[in-house]
């Protein structure tokens, strides 16, 4: 079976063509694979933006309002949620059939969505706008170097992927500790770390191809990497939002 996390380089140039074993054929399906893992990941920060927006409508009467201003476990509920589903895919896939996994990555982008719509009752709807299109530029460009360079990021992956467990640590420590100026040195961290992780992340979804290819695998491969860009780009949003965010 597929193994979700290899970051090992395919025997060729990161999917070149290789003379008498890979021609154009190849190439059309390395791009038609990528292009569905970019649509995926597009489609699902897309549901996610939409849930948040309606969960949020109406501001301080909303129902994001009542839900996460209002004491009890709900809230708690709906912000870790989202996490489980990470872990159900991330442990599970290989279980899965790809059904199955595509109504979870649904279903996950959605949770998402009712986790997220606190954003828009702290921070103006032009500042998160904004913060958005900065985020989709920097992404597009990110993964565009991940997926035509030639250097190999897997050394860099690995420090990056350390580099999110120390920012995980550093977060609840956070949660006692409650300084700002923590908080911007975790947010500035986080951000330049999720960048990195797009770029990487893109060449070895890329790569994965090289695996999957021609196999049942195929459609459960697709969704794992529409994940791991839509982490990637949900991250970097959110810890740029601490910079650039107006609040309300």
């Amino acid at each position: 079976m597929a193994n979700w996390s290899d970051p090992r380089p395919t025997a060729s140039a990161f999917g070149a063509s290789v003379p008498g074993t890979r021609g154009t054929a190849y190439d059309a399906g390395l791009r038609k694979y990528m292009l569905s893992v970019y649509n995926y990941m597009a489609s699902g920060v897309l549901l996610t933006g939409i849930v948040a927006l309606l969960f949020a409508s109406g501001g301080r009467d909303s129902l994001a309002a009542q839900v996460f201003l209002a004491p009890g476990i709900l809230k708690y509920i709906i912000m870790f949620s989202p996490l489980a589903f990470v872990m159900v895919l991330s442990f599970g896939i290989n279980r899965l059939s790809t059904g199955a996994a595509q109504m979870i990555f649904w279903a996950f982008a959605a949770i998402m969505g009712l986790s997220m719509s606190t954003i828009f009752l702290v921070y103006t709807g032009s500042s998160i706008a904004t913060t958005f299109f900065a985020t989709s530029v920097a992404f597009l460009s990110l993964s565009l170097y991940g997926y035509t360079t030639k250097r190999n990021l897997q050394a860099f992956g690995t420090f990056l992927i350390m580099g999110v467990v120390g920012l995980l640590v550093a977060s609840l420590l956070n949660l006692w500790v409650q300084s700002s100026a923590l908080q911007m040195g975790i947010s500035a961290i986080g951000v330049l770390l999720f960048a990195g992780l797009t770029a990487y992340d893109t060449q070895r979804i890329k790569e994965m191809y090289s695996y999957v290819a021609g196999t049942d695998m195929m459609g459960k491969a697709v969704i794992m990497g529409a994940l791991s860009l839509y982490l990637d780009f949900i991250n970097m949003f959110q810890f740029l939002l601490s910079f650039m965010g107006n609040r309300e």
